[in-house]
């Protein structure tokens, strides 16, 4: 599993919430979704700001580029 996929994983976890309530949200079917969290494939960009927004993190935090959570201003 990529560290993305790891991340959004995980951050769906903390949110409490299933991949099918994501993949809703990101207007996609289950099991694309289900390729994102285990690595096979990467969302779009729009999707990848939208979880990073849903998750209030970072995208460098969410593609592993950084360990700090936080967005800056």
């Amino acid at each position: 599993m990529s560290i993305l996929g790891e991340r959004l994983k995980a951050l769906r976890k903390e949110k409490k919430m299933t991949q099918v309530q994501i993949a809703e949200f990101l207007k996609q079917t289950p099991r694309a979704y289900q390729y994102c969290e285990a690595g096979e494939h990467a969302p779009e960009l729009p999707n990848l700001i939208a979880l990073a927004d849903l998750y209030d993190v970072s995208l460098d935090y969410l593609v592993g580029r950084s360990e700090t959570r936080e967005r800056q201003p």
